[in-house]
């Protein structure tokens, strides 16, 4: 992702712990806790998961190994493809999982998996970026494995190749690789035209992390972020700032899918002298700048913002 502006709000509501909230607060159906746990133990197996790594196969391998049940049932795809780089032809993977809902109709909620090619000769670790979030789709789709969807199908994609390959700033077609493969695919086989909504999570796990006011989202949807928010006592941690970013979401949005990119661009103290954020494609991207509180925001986010889009068909 591309483009951001300003600083964050403070944190609040406290998690100490796997599945236990400070005390007065609500219980989880997912925990932050337990996605900080996942994030820690993918970035420990897959430190550098860059497209074409062994780390990448990896990440891979991790995401597959967390989805057994949906791999037996055929609900787990690996949609493999051949993309055309800056560096020559190079094999990327998205990686699918589908759960089974009551209603004709999907939604889709995504994340880019892989760390960023041009930094793969630095410590890049990609906590924020890319790591909790693959975890947080981790944890949601055990969610769904024991809750399956009442309503839309819900549908998990672990997209490759978000990153530039040619330079560390996205620009023209050297960017969201997987998500363009994709979305011109499920143009073709019809699957577009049954997705209800598409909801991008990306770098949700900044301890000062503050969601954006992204402009490129589809308005409805950015409403139902607002009203998340409030279902869920989170509205401190919204739209702080107001913006723009490349992402995910945009090949799907240039074909007419309500799409929302749920992002927290601002990472660290603004740099003048690189024009970006402190911990955004450094070496300082890890673990400790994460938190579980946000985490936990960010899944009781997307798990209210599937039931608001299914109570939208119902109204």
């Amino acid at each position: 992702m591309r483009l951001g502006a300003g600083l964050m709000a403070l944190l609040a509501a406290l998690v100490i712990g796997p599945g236990v909230v400070a005390a007065g607060a609500q219980s989880h159906a997912v925990s932050g806790q337990e996605i900080l746990k996942l994030t820690q133990q993918y970035v420990d197996a897959a430190p550098k998961r860059y497209v074409g790594s062994p780390g990448h196969d990896a990440a891979e391998a991790f995401i597959k190994a967390h989805f057994a049940p949906e791999v037996a049932k055929g609900d787990f795809v690996d949609d493999r493809f051949t993309a055309r780089t800056p560096i020559g032809p190079v094999t990327m993977h998205n990686l699918l999982v589908k759960f089974p809902g009551k209603k004709d109709g999907i939604i889709v909620l995504a994340s880019h998996y892989e760390t960023n090619y041009p930094l793969k000769d630095i410590h890049f670790v990609g906590a924020d970026d890319g790591g909790c979030t693959t975890a947080l789709l981790i944890a949601l789709g055990q969610y769904y494995r024991t809750h399956p969807p009442q309503g839309y199908s819900v549908w998990l994609l672990f997209d490759d190749g978000e990153e530039a390959i040619g330079s560390s700033r996205m620009a023209g077609s050297d960017q969201l690789y997987g998500v363009r493969h994709i979305a011109a695919q499920w143009s073709g086989d019809g699957t577009l035209a049954r997705i209800k909504a598409l909801i991008v999570a990306d770098m949700v796990g900044w301890k000062k992390m503050n969601i954006d006011r992204e402009t490129n989202s589809t308005p409805w949807l950015l409403d139902d972020l607002a009203r998340a928010g409030k279902d869920t006592g989170h509205s401190n941690y919204l739209f702080k700032n107001t913006l723009p970013i490349d992402d995910d979401h945009i090949p799907f949005k240039d074909r007419g899918v309500p799409v929302l990119d749920v992002i927290s661009y601002e990472y660290g103290p603004y740099d003048a002298s690189t024009g970006d954020y402190a911990y955004h494609h450094t070496a300082e991207d890890t673990m400790d700048k994460l938190s579980a509180t946000s985490l936990q925001v960010s899944a009781d986010l997307f798990l209210d913002l599937v039931k608001l889009i299914n109570q939208r068909a119902a109204a």
